[in-house]
C-alpha cells in the first residue's frame, strides 16, 4: 500500500494518495514520526503540482488537510510540515491572511526550531525567508545572527560544471583509419551481436584515438552519455533494420531470419497494446463498480505511468527474450521465474528514469546556515538525536514498510500485462514446404505461448517459444542492457551510500542483495551511517581506480585464432567435430538403443555448450576489440559476505584465461632487477610450474628462452610452446612482455604493464590454520618459513594413498580399484572446497568428475560403479583433513554451535511480545510444506528469527541470509502463482544458517584480508587488483605487496579474531534465551523430569516463567533477586547441576565440519545439499547415487554383497526398503528440549603455532 502511494506521488495521482495516507491515519499501522514523512512527501508533491497546475482552490484544500490530518490528529510535526504550509501559505495569500497564516504558523515552532524551519531551503528561497521575517519578528532577529550564504547542496559534479562550459573543439588531427581486423562473428548472429556492435558503434567512430588523452571532464560525459540510455538505442536499431529489408523489398511474409526486424515490429504492435492499456487505467479508478480487471489496473496502474509504453514494450522484449536464452530456449522457462525477471528488469529502469530526472533537477542553489556556537547542538532535529541512539544498538531496526523495492504483488502484477501483451502481440513468420506441391507457404504464428505441465505432483506453468523463435535465439544469446555492463572510461564514483557510487548514471549497490533479501540492506545501510563502511568503501574505490588496457600483440594472436575457426588454447572450435555413434539396428535390445539416445543427446549438449561458450567469447572479443585503444576502469561492489567483484559483466580480470590474457595495467613501470626477476618467475606460475622453489622458477624461465622467443615472434606458426601452459594466453603474454624486455637496451629500465600474480595457498586453509594455532596445517599451507613451497592438496594426496596402501593389505577390493590412480588433482577440488563447507555428499560428486575425467573406462576395468569408488576416496580425502587441521575442525564446529543456539533463541522484545499475546505471525500462507496446524512447541520454533549477524575486522556488518520462506498464492490472469516471499520475519534456516556460518566466516577474513592490502598498497603508490586470493601488481612492486600482505594478515590474526567474535555475540545476542537439547538418561534429565510432572507446564509456560526468573535476578531490588533465587525452573537445575551447556548443533555440522565423516547420509540432507547454493560446488550426480552405503561405513564384504544386486532385485526382496529406513531412522536427534540463559562455548584452545613467522615466509603468496 505504501508503494501505492509512493507511485501515486511519482506520477500526480495526489488525490489516490491522499485517499491512501488517510486510511493510514485511521488505521493506525504506522508510527507518528512514519506517518509525518508521508504527509510531507504530500505536502511536496501538491506544491509542485501548483507550479506546474495552478489551481485556484489548492491552498484552501492543503491547510484543510493539515488542520484535519496533521494537527487534528496529534501527528508529531517537523521543520519540514512547517516550511511546507508556509510556502502554501506564501504562494496563495496577501496581506492581514498571509500575516495570520505565517505568524500561526511559525508560533508552533518553539525557539531555536525557527533555524530549521529556515534550513528547508529546497522548499523555502531566500526571498521567502526575508518576508517570513518581516512578518515574524523573533525570525528577524534570529536571522540577524544567520549568514545566509549560498551554497550547493552538494559539490557540484564534474559533469555539470563540464555542461556550464564552452564544448570544446573537437580534434583536428585524426589518425588513419584502423587496420585491426574484425571479429569474425558465429555463423549467423542475430540480435545479440548486433545488438552489442550497435552498443559499442560508438567506438568505431573513435577507432584510434586515445580518450584518455581528453579531459576528466569530457571523458565523464562520454561516460554518463554511455550508462544513459540503451534501450532507446535498441528501437532504434530495430526500426533501422525493419526499413533496410523494406527498401531492399526483403521484408516479405518469407522473411524468417530478420529477428531485429520481426522485433521491431513487436515493438509497434505492443507498443500500441499498451497505449490502450494507458487508456483503461483511467477508467478503472474512476468506475464505481470495479470489476476484478479493474482492481488488477488500479493495482499495477501508477507503477507503469512511471515509465511510457514504447520504452516498457522494449524493455519487455528484451528482457523476455534474454530470459528464455538464459533459461535454454528449447526448453521453454517457468512462468513465476519468467514473471520475476521482467518485473525486476522494469522496476530497474523506471528507478533508473527516476534517477536521470532527479540528477537533472540537481540545480538548485540551497542554503546552508552558518549559527552561532552553541546553537548547533540545540537545533538539532529529534531524527538526528534518534539516529545516535539507535546507532548504539546491536540490533538494527528497521520499518516494516519501504518503498525502495516494489512489493512482490505489485511486481507480478506488472509482469503479468506486461507479458500477456507480449504474448499476444508478438508473432513469428513460419515458412513450410507444401508437402505435395513443395510451394513454400507462409503462415503468422504466436512467438510464445503459455502451457501447464505437472512436475513432481505440482501443475507449474510454462512459457514455451514457437521452435522458429528457437531456432533464431540459438544462433547467437540475446544482448543484454549491454551500455551498463561495459567497462568505465573515466575512474568511478566513489562509494558514499549504499546505492551511491560505481557507474556515473546507472544505479548500482554497494552490496549485491539477492532479490527479496532486507536484512543485509538495512545493516549496511546503517553502517554507512554510522561511518563504520568508510575503510570497505575506500577499499572498493582503490580497486576501481585501477586502469587498465588491451594487451594489443595477445589480441592481435587472440583474433587471428579465433578467425581461423580451430581450437586453440581455451577457445573452442567453430564447429566441433564430435562423432555420433552409430544407430543400433531396431531388432537389437532396447537397452542398447535407450544408451544410443542417451549418447547422442550428450554429444548435441557438448556442441551446444562449445557454442554458447564460443558466442560468450565473441561478446569479449567485440568489447576488447572496442576498448583496444582506450584506458578503462572496472567498478566494484561486495557480496554479503564483502568480497569484492567487478561490476562490468563480460570483460574484467575475473574472466577466464583469455581475458586474463588480454589485459595489462595502464600505468607502467621500470623493471628493475627485482622486477626481471618476478617477470621469470611469473612465467613459471602461469606455466604451471608453481610447486618448485622461487629460484627454479626464475631457473625455468631462463632455461626456456628459446621456446619464450619463438612464442612471442611465431605464436601460432612456430613451437607453439605457450599452448602447454596451464594458463596458455597468460603464458603468451608474459613471452611477450620478457621477449620485449630483454631485447631492450637496458633490460632493468624496460617500462612494464603486465600484471603479476601472487595467489594464497588454499587461502581459506592458511586463515583456519592461523586461527587454530595448527603448527602442521600452517606448514602445509606455508604460513612456517620453508626452503620450498609446500602443497597441502599433494600432501593429501599423499595422505590418501598411504591410507590406501595400508587396506591394500588387508586385500581390500576397492584399494586395489584405485591403487595408483590418485593424483593431485583428484584431491584438489575437495581439499580446497572442503574448506567453505562442502558436504560429504558434494565431496563424492567432485572426486566423481575427477575419475570421470581422468579415466573414463574405470568402471569397465574394475567392474565396480565410480560412483562407490568416489565413495572411497573421499572418505580417505575427509581422514586426511581431519588429522593435518585439528584446530581447525574445533573452529569449524564451536562457530556451527554458536550458529545453531543463535537460531533457536528469543531476545528479550521477542518474549515480551508472546507473553502479551502480540507476537507477530507470518504476512501471508505459511510453506506449503505445512500439513496440519501449528501448535505448541511449532508456534513457539517459528519465532525463532534470529539470523547469524558478525562485524568484519573492517567493521562491516555480515548478515547470513537464510531463512524459511512462506509461500503466497497469487491470482493473475495468466494462472494462480505460489511464489516464495521472503521476509525479515520469516523463521531462520537454522540448517542453512549453522552449516554455511564457518565457511562464510572465512570468506568474510580473506575479504578484510584483500582489502585491507588494497588500501595499504594505494597508500605506497602501488597499482592494485584482486581475484579473491590472487593478487596483483607491478613485477617492479612485487616485493613491496608480498611485505603488505604478510602484514595485514599478521595484523588480522595477531588480534583474538575468535575471542572478539564470540563478545559480539554475547553483546548482540546477550538477555535471550535458546531451547537447547539435552541428552536422555542423565541425572540432569531425570531432575527436570521429575520437575516437569508436578509443574505442568507447556513449553512457551517455561519460557515465560525463566524469562521471569532472569529478570529478578538482574534486579537491583534484594527482594527481588532473592525471588528469583528462589523459582525452580529447568534452567535453574542445570546451573545448579554446574552442567556444561550441550552441543546441540553437533549432528548438523557433522555434514560440513572440515574432514568429518557423516555416518549416514539421510534423505534430507541430500535434499539441502541439492538445494543449497552457496555451500557446495555443483554436482551432476542423480540423487539415487548416494542410495549406496559409504564404503568404510558400511564394510567392503557387506558392499560387494549390496553390488552383486540390482537395485530391482533389492526392491522385490525389500532389502532397499529397510535399508531407506535405517537411513532416516539413524539420522534423527533426540533430546530433552529446555530453555536457557543463551550463552556461548567456550573458544577452542589455540595451537603453537606464532602468526608473526610468516613474515619470515616467501611462499605464503607466490
Amino acid at each position: 500500500m505504501l508503494s501505492v502511494f509512493d507511485a501515486c506521488l511519482q506520477v500526480g495521482k495526489l488525490d489516490r494518495a491522499a485517499l491512501v495516507l488517510t486510511r493510514f491515519g485511521d488505521t493506525d499501522v504506522l508510527p507518528g514520526h512514519e506517518l509525518i514523512t508521508l504527509h510531507n512527501q504530500y505536502l511536496r508533491a501538491a506544491i509542485n503540482r501548483a507550479f506546474e497546475q495552478p489551481d485556484s482552490e489548492w491552498a484552501q484544500s492543503l491547510h484543510k488537510w493539515y488542520e484535519l490530518h496533521i494537527k487534528g490528529k496529534g501527528v508529531p510535526q517537523t521543520s519540514e510540515t512547517i516550511a511546507c504550509m508556509l510556502k502554501v501559505s506564501l504562494l496563495s495569500a496577501q496581506g492581514a491572511r498571509l500575516e495570520r497564516l505565517v505568524t500561526r504558523y511559525m508560533d508552533m515552532m518553539p525557539g531555536d526550531g525557527i533555524y530549521q524551519v529556515f534550513s528547508e531551503a529546497d522548499i523555502l528561497t531566500q526571498q521567502d525567508c526575508g518576508i517570513i521575517a518581516s512578518i515574524y519578528q523573533p525570525a528577524s532577529d534570529l536571522l540577524e545572527d544567520w549568514d545566509l550564504s549560498t551554497e550547493n547542496e552538494e559539490p557540484q559534479s564534474l559533469a555539470e560544471e563540464a555542461s556550464s562550459t564552452e564544448p570544446t573543439a573537437p580534434l583536428e588531427t585524426r589518425p588513419g583509419p584502423d587496420q585491426t581486423p574484425e571479429v569474425l562473428a558465429v555463423p549467423q548472429k542475430g540480435l545479440g551481436l548486433k545488438s552489442l556492435r550497435g552498443v559499442l558503434s560508438f567506438f568505431a567512430k573513435i577507432e584510434g584515438q586515445d580518450l584518455s588523452k581528453l579531459s576528466y571532464d569530457e571523458r565523464r560525459e562520454i561516460q554518463a552519455r554511455l550508462e544513459q540510455d540503451c534501450v532507446d538505442a535498441a528501437i532504434n536499431r530495430w526500426r533501422e533494420e525493419n526499413q533496410a529489408l523494406k527498401k531492399m523489398g526483403l521484408n516479405t511474409s518469407f522473411s524468417t531470419n530478420a529477428l531485429n526486424s520481426q522485433l521491431y515490429e513487436w515493438q509497434c504492435a505492443l507498443e500500441t497494446k499498451l497505449q490502450n492499456e494507458f487508456a483503461l487505467f483511467e477508467e478503472s479508478e474512476t468506475r464505481d463498480r470495479k470489476t476484478v480487471e479493474d482492481r488488477d489496473r488500479c493495482l499495477y496502474g501508477p507503477f507503469l505511468r512511471q515509465s511510457n509504453p514504447s520504452r516498457l514494450a522494449a524493455v519487455t522484449i528484451i528482457s523476455v527474450l534474454n530470459a528464455l536464452s538464459t533459461a535454454g530456449v528449447d526448453k521453454g522457462i517457468q512462468l513465476s521465474l519468467l514473471l520475476s525477471q521482467l518485473s525486476k528488469a522494469v522496476e530497474e529502469d523506471v528507478r533508473f528514469l527516476r534517477g536521470h530526472q532527479q540528477f537533472n533537477r540537481r540545480k538548485k542553489k540551497t542554503r546552508k546556515p552558518k549559527m552561532r556556537k552553541g546553537q548547533e547542538n540545540s537545533a538539532s532535529s529529534p531524527a538526528a538525536q534518534s539516529d545516535n541512539t539507535e546507532a548504539k544498538s546491536n540490533v538494527v531496526e528497521a520499518s516494516a514498510y519501504e518503498t525502495k523495492t516494489w512489493p512482490v504483488l505489485i511486481k507480478l502484477k506488472v509482469g503479468v500485462v506486461l507479458l500477456s501483451a507480449l504474448m499476444d502481440s508478438a508473432k513469428v513468420n513460419v515458412v513450410r514446404e507444401h508437402p505435395e506441391t513443395k510451394a513454400l507457404i507462409s503462415q503468422r504464428q504466436p512467438a510464445m505461448a503459455h502451457t501447464t505441465i505437472h512436475k513432481k505432483g505440482k501443475k507449474v506453468g510454462l512459457v514455451m517459444p514457437n521452435k522458429w523463435l528457437v531456432e533464431l535465439l540459438k544462433r547467437e544469446p540475446p544482448a543484454d542492457f549491454l551500455a551498463r555492463h561495459l567497462p568505465m572510461l573515466v575512474e568511478p564514483e566513489p562509494w558514499t551510500k549504499f546505492d551511491k557510487g560505481g557507474f556515473i548514471e546507472y544505479p548500482a549497490q554497494l552490496v549485491r542483495v539477492k532479490h527479496g533479501e532486507k536484512d543485509q540492506r538495512i545493516y549496511t545501510e546503517a553502517a554507512v551511517d554510522r561511518g563504520d563502511m568508510e575503510q570497505v568503501s575506500k577499499g572498493l574505490d582503490v580497486l576501481g581506480r585501477t586502469g587498465w588496457r588491451i594487451n594489443k600483440p595477445v589480441f592481435d594472436v587472440m583474433l587471428e585464432a579465433w578467425n581461423k575457426g580451430d581450437a586453440i588454447a581455451n577457445i573452442p572450435p567453430l564447429d566441433p567435430q564430435i562423432p555420433v555413434p552409430a544407430e543400433p539396428e531396431a531388432s537389437d535390445n532396447p537397452l542398447q538403443r535407450r544408451e544410443w539416445l542417451k549418447a547422442v543427446k550428450a554429444v548435441e549438449n557438448e556442441k551446444s555448450g562449445l557454442h554458447s561458450e564460443r558466442c560468450f567469447m565473441n561478446f569479449q572479443l567485440e568489447i576488447a576489440r572496442a576498448f583496444k585503444d582506450q584506458t578503462f576502469y572496472f567498478p566494484h561492489n561486495m557480496d554479503f559476505r564483502g568480497r569484492a567483484y567487478p561490476i562490468p559483466t563480460y570483460l574484467n580480470h575475473m574472466g577466464a584465461d583469455h581475458v586474463r590474457g588480454l589485459l595489462r595495467f595502464a600505468k607502467g613501470k621500470e623493471l628493475g632487477e627485482n622486477g626481471l626477476r618476478w617477470l621469470k618467475i611469473h612465467l613459471a606460475n602461469v606455466f604451471g610450474y608453481d610447486k618448485a622453489s622461487l629460484k627454479e622458477r626464475e631457473s625455468f624461465a631462463s632455461d626456456h628462452l628459446d621456446e619464450i622467443y619463438d612464442s612471442a615472434t611465431n605464436p601460432l606458426t612456430g613451437k607453439q610452446w605457450w599452448l602447454q601452459a596451464e594458463d596458455a594466453w597468460q603464458c603468451l603474454a608474459t613471452c611477450f612482455e620478457l621477449k620485449a624486455a630483454l631485447d631492450s637496451p637496458d633490460p632493468t629500465k624496460f617500462v612494464s604493464h603486465l600484471p603479476v600474480h601472487q595467489d594464497g595457498t588454499c587461502n581459506g586453509l592458511q586463515h583456519y590454520a592461523a586461527l587454530g594455532g595448527d603448527l602442521w596445517g600452517a606448514q602445509q599451507v606455508n604460513l612456517e618459513p620453508g626452503d620450498r613451497p609446500a602443497d597441502v592438496y599433494s600432501a593429501v594426496a599423499e595422505l590418501v594413498k598411504e591410507g590406501i596402501a595400508e587396506d591394500l593389505k588387508t586385500d581390500n577390493f576397492l584399494a586395489k580399484a584405485v591403487d595408483g590412480k590418485i593424483t593431485r588433482k583428484v584431491v584438489k577440488q575437495t581439499v580446497m572446497t572442503n574448506v567453505y563447507g562442502v558436504t560429504f555428499v558434494g565431496a563424492k560428486a567432485q572426486v566423481l568428475k575427477q575419475l570421470d575425467a581422468a579415466y573414463p573406462n574405470i568402471q569397465e576395468e574394475t567392474g565396480i560403479p565410480v560412483r562407490v569408488l568416489a565413495s572411497y576416496i573421499a572418505t580417505k580425502i575427509f581422514k586426511a583433513l581431519s588429522t593435518m587441521f585439528r584446530g581447525a575442525h574445533d573452529i569449524q564446529y564451536w562457530l556451527g554451535e554458536c550458529a545453531g543456539r543463535v537460531c533457536r533463541a528469543l531476545t528479550p522484545e521477542q518474549i515480551d511480545r508472546i507473553a502479551s499475546g502480540e507476537a507477530p505471525q507470518s504476512k501471508r500462507n505459511s510453506s506449503t510444506r505445512t500439513k496440519k496446524p501449528k501448535k505448541g512447541i511449532d508456534d513457539l520454533l517459528s519465532q525463532f528469527r534470529s539470523t547469524v549477524v558478525w562485524t568484519t575486522p573492517l567493521r562491516m556488518p555480515i548478515v547470513q541470509p537464510y531463512r524459511k520462506n512462506g509461500t503466497r498464492v497469487i491470482e493473475t490472469s495468466m494462472q494462480d502463482l505460489t511464489l516464495q516471499v521472503p521476509e525479515r520475519s520469516d523463521p531462520v534456516n537454522r540448517r542453512k544458517q549453522l552449516q554455511a556460518f564457518p565457511p562464510n566466516f572465512i570468506h568474510s577474513l580473506d575479504a578484510s584480508h584483500m582489502l585491507l592490502s588494497a588500501l595499504e598498497c594505494n597508500e605506497l603508490g602501488l597499482s592494485f587488483a584482486a581475484v579473491h586470493d590472487s593478487f596483483w601488481t607491478h613485477a617492479s612492486d612485487v616485493d613491496v605487496m608480498n611485505r603488505v600482505l604478510r602484514d595485514c594478515f599478521v595484523r588480522i590474526h595477531s588480534e583474538n579474531v575468535v575471542g572478539r567474535l564470540a563478545s559480539e555475540f554475547e553483546a548482540r545476542y546477550g538477555g535471550s534465551l535458546y531451547l537447547a537439547k539435552l541428552e536422555r538418561g542423565t541425572a540432569i534429565e531425570a531432575k527436570i523430569t521429575a520437575l516437569r510432572k508436578g509443574k505442568k507446564l507447556s513449553l512457551r509456560d517455561e519460557l515465560l516463567e525463566e524469562h521471569k526468573r532472569l529478570r529478578l535476578l538482574s534486579s537491583s531490588d534484594p527482594e527481588e533477586v532473592k525471588k528469583g533465587r528462589e523459582m525452580v525452573t529447568p534452567a535453574s537445575i542445570f546451573e545448579e547441576m554446574s552442567a556444561s551447556q550441550p552441543l546441540s548443533s553437533a549432528a548438523e555440522m557433522e555434514e560440513v565440519a572440515l574432514g568429518n565423516i557423516p555416518d549416514t547420509v539421510t534423505e534430507a540432507a541430500v535434499d539441502e545439499e541439492h538445494e543449497e547454493d552457496d555451500l557446495a560446488v555443483g554436482s551432476d550426480s542423480d540423487k539415487k547415487d548416494v542410495e549406496v552405503p559409504d564404503a568404510e561405513v558400511e564394510g567392503t564384504e557387506q558392499l560387494k554383497n549390496m553390488l552383486a544386486v540390482s537395485r530391482f532385485e533389492s526392491e522385490l526382496s525389500g532389502e532397499y526398503k529397510k535399508t531407506k529406513a535405517k537411513a532416516k531412522t539413524s539420522g534423527k536427534i533426540t533430546g530433552l528440549n529446555v530453555w536457557l540463559p543463551l550463552t556461548f562455548p567456550n573458544v577452542p584452545e589455540k595451537g603453537d603455532f606464532d602468526v608473526t613467522r610468516l613474515r619470515d615466509s616467501q611462499y605464503f603468496f607466490s
